[in-house]
């Protein structure tokens, strides 16, 4: 026999169906051109070999005729670009460059589910059988074009600082030529919110079939600041000051995003009072800006002297009640 099929996929002549599935999902994907940058040839060769036999001995109707015929099996299947229809159901091989193609409804897609959706990052380019496959080639005589890759979606984590300011975040990808990791630039654009996508045009899945590669969604997700927090385009800062600066007043610098701004604190101020900074929120560009509140935070002396108690006692400070208001 001019090609033995059983051998080729490594199974014998009363192998099952499913038998014969599972040898071509693994065979395929070890001798798959683009895993094999070593020997992309030989591989592509084998690969096409593989190809051939799977379409042959997956189809019953081909897998009796090729068990009857034997020796002369591949001359009357038309293996030279000569469509064989003297038996019903047999729609034979067409040839060309790039290799054999088969009328088979069994796809990459199946090959990747069988391995749990990934083959490790490569992708399948135009010196593939795959991607050859939409290269003007005959499939049951129509004509096939190039389709897309599908989508790949991602989550980005990126700095609160970012988040407001914009800017750029580098990020590692797969490169699905080389199997290598490459980094790629992500540009964030200023105002950003959590939950919103960016998308990288061609950074996603490849085509099955020569197309270009799919997009990579992005979904911002933005890191929690220790004193900052936004609402809307208006940003809250959370500013301690000191017993005596709340007490007494006085001036505190308050480092906002576009710089530090001096705010001035009036005598007997109390935590949760708020100050504002016009225009010192988000800043998008728009026609609006948000506001910045600054939110006033007494901090309490973490140690005290005997003195310091001392002195408290004879201070008359308590000559109203704090919770005087306190209800439920």
């Amino acid at each position: 026999m001019a090609t033995d099929y059983y051998k080729t996929l490594g199974v014998s002549k009363t192998a099952s169906q499913d038998e014969i599935q599972k040898a071509y999902l693994k065979l395929a994907r070890k001798y798959h051109p683009d895993l094999n940058p070593d020997d992309p040839e030989g591989a592509k060769k084998k690969f096409q070999e593989l190809q051939v036999a799977f379409d042959t001995l997956k189809d019953p109707e081909k897998r009796k005729q090729y068990d009857q015929f034997g020796d002369n099996y591949e001359r009357f299947a038309g293996m030279n670009g000569a469509d064989f229809d003297g038996f019903s159901g047999f729609s034979g091989f067409s040839s060309g460059p790039g290799g054999f193609h088969t009328s088979a409804s069994f796809n990459m897609d199946d090959i990747l589910k069988a391995f749990g959706g990934s083959m490790g990052g490569a992708g399948f380019g135009a010196d593939s059988p795959f991607g050859d496959r939409a290269a003007g080639r005959r499939r049951r005589g129509r004509q096939t074009g190039p389709t897309k890759g599908p989508n790949t979606t991602s989550n980005l984590t990126i700095p609160f600082r970012v988040s407001i300011l914009g800017g750029v975040v580098p990020i590692s990808l797969r490169d699905p030529k080389t199997g290598g990791i490459k980094s790629v630039d992500v540009t964030i654009p200023v105002g950003i919110e959590s939950g919103k996508k960016i998308k990288l045009r061609e950074l996603g899945d490849p085509s099955p079939n020569g197309g270009p590669n799919g997009d990579l969604v992005l979904t911002i997700q933005v890191e929690k600041h220790p004193f900052y927090d936004r609402d809307g385009d208006n940003l809250r800062v959370r500013v301690p000051v000191s017993l005596k600066e709340a007490a007494l007043g006085g001036k505190v610098d308050v480092p906002t995003p576009y710089g530090v701004v001096v705010v001035k604190i009036k005598p007997g101020s109390t935590s949760g009072e708020k100050l504002r900074l016009k225009g010192y929120g988000v800043r998008t560009g728009k026609g609006t800006e948000g506001d910045l509140y600054v939110v006033l935070e007494v901090a309490l002396p973490k140690s005290w002297t005997p003195e310091d108690l001392a002195a408290l006692e004879k201070m008359k400070l308590d000559r109203s009640n704090p919770r005087e208001k306190l209800l439920f």
